[in-house]
């Protein structure tokens, strides 16, 4: 929207050439969307308030918690307008890849709305069936999986990271890891908001990381010198990454701990839909588990416990996610969060090491 704006006048006006620049409009883009978090936040909560929309605390949650039955939830909402806003405004229209991560982005937090709008409603913490929501998540990411596979005749090769020119071809079964990877990150990300500001600190340094590594991946010289699979037009994603930076950045402001706002399904499915996307086209799949490395192991936790307590009828943990475990073994909630978000930064740092290992 502003992109094209600009660039048209830019013949005009020389100094709007620097909106060519993928830098420049990612920079930019991060920047619009942390202001629009930001400034809105207050008016928002104060609606959220109006309404009643405040967050059910299940009975079999830590007993800290139940102080925090009816702070303002939906924050999410706010975070998915300021980024799609500021990637339409910032991102280039004719490129497919904006498309993908805002049908998914769009999507994801339809669902996560539905599902916030029912627990708000029928005063309880259940929402959507959990076999309709993930139907619902899988019927998105097949839809755009498929789409961009048919399109782009992608060649179905998951790139190893670390290890040069290590591939593994998988043809169209790239499909199906697409999606796992799309619906196991929203999903992850969902788990991992359980703690004031927990959940969008890792999901900002991992967005973070995914700029760097999709602008490397759309650009052919420096994908060429780093030994990278050029994927023409990802470049584009780094600015739908740096949308999520910002507009994680202005939720913050109010999420931190004692949160004034939560962010809800509406916020947690599409943001981890929106990394997953943007890992899966710049052919980053395998790479984000581990700059992604604080959803994995809550995840991972969930997995466990419920596989342990059903087979042996005992739990690993004293409660999962492992956020939980760690609260009920006496970690204050701040030193959770801080300790999460400490361990995100160096997986995403990791990351970013693979650009130099290949």
């Amino acid at each position: 929207m502003l992109f094209h704006l600009l660039y048209y006048f830019s013949k005009t006006f020389s100094v709007l050439n620097v909106t060519r620049y993928i830098t420049f409009r990612a920079i930019v883009g991060l920047l619009t969307a942390l202001f629009i978090s930001f400034l809105l936040s207050p008016w928002f909560i104060r609606k959220l308030k109006d309404h009643q929309i405040g967050q059910q605390v299940r009975d079999c949650g830590p007993k800290s918690h139940f102080s925090k039955a009816g702070t303002p939830t939906m924050g999410g909402g706010l975070i998915l307008f300021a980024v799609l806003l500021s990637a339409l405004c910032w991102m280039d229209w004719t490129n497919l890849y904006l498309w993908y991560a805002f049908a998914i982005t769009f999507g994801f937090g339809l669902i996560g709305f539905c599902d916030d709008y029912l627990k708000v409603s029928k005063k309880n913490s259940k929402g959507l069936p959990g076999k309709l929501k993930l139907f619902l998540e899988f019927f998105v990411a097949v839809a755009i999986c498929t789409t961009h596979y048919i399109l782009t005749n992608d060649s179905g090769d998951v790139l190893v990271p670390f290890l040069k020119d290590a591939v593994i071809p998988l043809g169209w079964g790239i499909i199906f890891l697409h999606v796992f990877v799309i619906v196991g990150a929203a999903n992850a990300v969902n788990l991992t908001d359980g703690l004031d500001g927990l959940a969008i600190g890792p999901v900002m340094t991992t967005a973070g990381c995914l700029l760097v590594l999709s602008y490397v991946t759309g650009h052919i010289e420096f994908s060429g010198y780093l030994n990278y699979p050029y994927v023409r037009g990802t470049g584009e994603l780094s600015i739908f990454a740096g949308c999520l930076v910002g507009a994680g950045m202005g939720f913050l402001w109010y999420n931190t701990y004692p949160a004034q706002v939560f962010m809800g399904d509406v916020g947690s499915l599409p943001l981890g839909g929106a990394l997953g996307t943007i890992a899966v086209f710049t052919k980053h799949e395998i790479l984000l588990a581990i700059i992604g490395g604080i959803f994995v192991i809550e995840a991972v936790s969930v997995i466990t416990q419920v596989a342990s307590f059903k087979l042996t009828g005992q739990r690993i943990f004293k409660m999962a996610p492992i956020h939980h475990h760690f609260e009920l073994k006496g970690w204050p909630e701040p030193r959770v969060i801080v300790r999460f978000w400490i361990v995100s930064v160096i997986l995403a740092l990791i990351g970013l090491i693979s650009l130099k290992l290949r």
